[in-house]
C-alpha cells in the first residue's frame, strides 16, 4: 500500500510539473507575440522600437504646468491611529 501511494504521489507531481511547464511555455509564446506586435506597430507609426527609445520618450514628455503651481498645501486631513 505504501509503494502504490508513493506512485500515486509521483504520478501526480509529474502531472503538474507537466502542467506548469506548459502553462510557461503558453506564457512565452504569448509574451512574444505581445512583443511582435509591439514591434510591428513602432515600426507603422516611424517610431524606434526598444527600451532605450521608450526611457528617452518618457523623460522628455513635457510635464504638465498647472500641476501644483501653488506650492502651498491647503487642505490636510489627519487621523490618529491608537
Amino acid at each position: 500500500m505504501n509503494t502504490f501511494n508513493q506512485l500515486l504521489r509521483g504520478l501526480l507531481l509529474l502531472v503538474l510539473a507537466v502542467f506548469g511547464m506548459l502553462m510557461a511555455v503558453i506564457f512565452m509564446i504569448s509574451t512574444a507575440i505581445a512583443i511582435g506586435v509591439l514591434y510591428v506597430v513602432a515600426r507603422i507609426k516611424g517610431r524606434p522600437f526598444g527600451v532605450k527609445a521608450y526611457w528617452d520618450q518618457r523623460r522628455h514628455t513635457p510635464t504638465s504646468k498647472n500641476s501644483f503651481k501653488n506650492k502651498d498645501v491647503v487642505d490636510v486631513e489627519m487621523r490618529e491611529i491608537h
